[in-house]
C-alpha cells in the first residue's frame, strides 16, 4: 500500500489521503483547504492526483473541511462511488448546495469588485452531481470496496454521523488492519455517543489537532458558560458566537437549553442565525440513534426537543437576520461561519464588535489566517468585507467545547494498540507544532514509527 497525503498534512484543513491498495486507487475524505483567499482558491484548484484516476472516495464525516472539495472532484472526472454514514450523507446533502451558494456568491462578489471574469470553484449544479454518487452506511456493518478490501465505518464521536474507517485487505498472504481516525471525538462529550475503540491496527492515520493540549472538564465548562452569559448580560451587551453550522451549533444549543431549564442563564433570547444550521438541526433530529444516552433519557424518551425551548429562534430569512442588529437590549447571536470567515457572523461582528459591552465567544478551534484565530490573538482591529473595524469588544475563547480529542485522549487510543503489530502512526490534521508533540508522546509510549507528513509527501508501507 502507498500513502499519499495530499491535504490536511501540518494543517487542521483540507482533509485527503490518496491509498493505492491491491491495485486499486481510494480517497479518504476531499475537503477544502481554508485561511488565505489566494491560497485556499489555488489549493483547492489544485489535486496532487488525477480526481478521474480516482475509483472510490469515502468520508469520515460532513464537515467542509473534509467533504466540501467532492464537487470539484467530480467535476473533473472523478465518477465512482462516495461511501459515508447515513447520517454524514444526509448532511453532505444540505452543506454541499450551501458551500456551492457560497462559491458561486463569492464569485460574484468578487466579479463587481475586481471588475474581471471569475468564476467559482464549483456551482451547485456541480454540487447536485456530485450527490448522486454518494451511498449511505450504516456504522458496525462491514462492505467491500474493491475485492479483499472491506471496510466498516465506527462511531467517531465528533459530530452527527462522524466515522473512523477501517480498512482490512489482504498483503502477501497475510490479513492487515489499517484504520483512518477521521476527527476523533470526545469522551463524555454531550449530545453523541463516545467514540467506538479501534483495537488490532498496523497502520494508523490519526488526527493531531490538539495533540499538545488538554480540555477543561465538561461540568467546568457548564460553568464557564452560564458565567459568560450572566457578566455580559449584566452589563447589557450581546454575545456573538461563530459556530459551525453542524455540530457545534448543535451543543451550544443542547448546552444553553440545559443551563436555561435549571435557571443558570438569565431570561434573554438566543438566535441561531444560519439557514444551514436550521436545516442541519432538523437533520440532527432525524437521526435520535447518534445520540447518547443522557440526551434519550432527558429529551427523546421525555417527548422534549434538545434543539428547542421557549428563548430559542431560529433565524433563515435575510431581512430578519438584518433585524437582529438593531436589537437593543441583551442577547445572543449564534451564526456560522465558525472560523468566521464567511456568513451571516461576519455582519453581527461588524455592528457588535466596536462596543466593549459586548462579548465575541469563540467556541472551536480556528485555522491559522482566519478572522477567528485573528480576534484569539487580540488584535486591536478586524477587516470585515474589506472595511476596518476597531476592536473594542470582550472577546472570550471556550476551547472545552471543543468536539475534537485532546491530548490524553488520543494517546488513550494509541495506548490499545499492541507495539508490535502497529508498525506506522501518521498523524494528520494538526498544525506542527501540536502534531510533533503528539509524536513525541506516541513515540514514549514505544511505538518508534510515528510520521508527521508534510503536503504531497508518499509513503510505502
Amino acid at each position: 500500500m502507498r500513502i499519499k497525503f495530499c491535504g490536511a498534512a501540518r494543517t487542521a484543513t483540507g482533509s485527503q489521503h490518496l491509498l493505492d491498495l491491491n491495485g486499486k486507487r481510494i480517497l479518504l475524505d476531499c475537503g477544502l483547504y481554508q485561511g488565505h483567499r489566494a491560497e485556499a482558491r489555488q489549493k483547492n484548484e489544485s489535486f496532487h492526483f488525477d480526481p478521474a484516476s480516482v475509483e472510490t472516495l469515502v468520508l469520515s464525516h460532513a464537515h467542509i473541511d473534509h467533504t466540501g472539495n467532492v464537487p470539484s472532484l467530480v467535476k473533473r472526472g472523478f465518477d465512482g462511488p462516495i461511501y459515508a454514514t447515513r447520517a454524514t450523507a444526509d448532511l453532505c446533502n444540505l452543506m454541499l448546495r450551501d458551500s456551492a451558494s457560497i462559491q458561486e456568491k463569492d464569485a460574484e462578489w468578487l466579479r463587481k469588485k475586481r471588475k474581471e471574469e471569475i468564476e467559482p470553484l464549483y456551482s451547485v449544479a456541480n454540487a447536485e452531481d456530485a450527490l448522486k454518487h454518494f451511498v449511505g452506511m450504516p456504522y458496525d456493518r462491514p462492505f467491500f470496496i474493491a475485492p479483499e478490501v472491506q471496510v466498516t465505518f465506527r462511531d467517531a464521536g465528533h459530530i452527527l454521523g462522524s466515522a473512523s474507517v477501517t480498512l482490512e485487505f489482504q498483503d502477501k498472504g497475510r490479513k492487515l488492519r489499517f484504520a483512518f481516525s477521521g476527527d476523533w471525538g470526545r469522551i463524555g462529550a454531550p449530545l453523541l455517543r463516545d467514540p467506538d475503540q479501534l483495537d488490532d491496527l498496523d497502520m494508523l492515520i490519526l488526527e493531531s489537532t490538539y495533540g499538545n493540549r488538554l480540555h477543561n472538564d465538561f461540568a467546568n465548562i457548564e460553568n464557564e458558560l452560564a458565567e459568560i452569559v450572566a457578566a455580559v448580560y449584566q452589563r447589557g451587551g450581546k454575545i456573538v458566537i461563530p459556530a459551525f453550522a453542524v455540530g457545534r451549533t448543535q451543543a451550544l444549543v443542547y448546552y444553553l437549553h440545559k443551563l436555561w431549564q435549571t435557571n443558570r442563564i438569565p431570561e434573554m433570547p438566543i438566535y441561531v442565525d444560519s439557514p444551514l444550521a436550521v436545516n442541519a438541526t432538523e437533520v440532527f433530529r432525524g437521526h435520535a440513534e447518534c445520540f447518547d444516552r443522557e440526551t434519550n433519557r432527558v429529551f427523546v424518551q421525555e417527548g422534549r426537543d434538545p434543539f428547542g425551548f421557549a428563548r430559542l429562534n431560529y433565524v433563515r430569512a435575510v431581512e430578519d437576520s438584518k433585524k437582529l442588529n438593531d436589537i437593543t437590549t441583551p442577547c445572543i447571536i449564534i451564526s456560522a461561519s465558525g472560523m468566521a470567515e464567511a456568513g451571516r457572523v461576519l455582519h453581527h461582528l461588524s455592528h457588535y464588535i466596536g462596543r466593549p459591552e459586548n462579548c465575541v465567544l469563540l467556541v472551536g478551534f480556528m485555522a491559522e489566517h482566519t478572522l477567528g484565530r485573528r480576534l484569539g490573538e487580540g488584535v486591536k482591529e478586524a477587516k470585515i468585507f474589506g472595511e476596518i473595524f476597531e476592536r473594542r469588544c470582550e472577546v472570550r475563547k471556550l476551547d472545552g467545547l471543543s468536539a475534537h480529542a485532546d491530548r490524553d485522549e488520543l494517546l488513550m487510543l494509541v495506548k490499545r494498540q499492541n507495539p508490535k503489530k502497529l508498525k506506522h502512526v501518521f498523524l494528520v490534521h494538526g498544525e506542527t507544532e501540536p502534531a510533533e508533540a503528539l509524536a513525541e508522546s506516541i513515540r514514549g509510549l514505544g511505538f518508534p514509527n510515528v510520521h508527521v507528513p508534510f503536503e504531497g509527501e508518499e509513503f510505502e508501507v
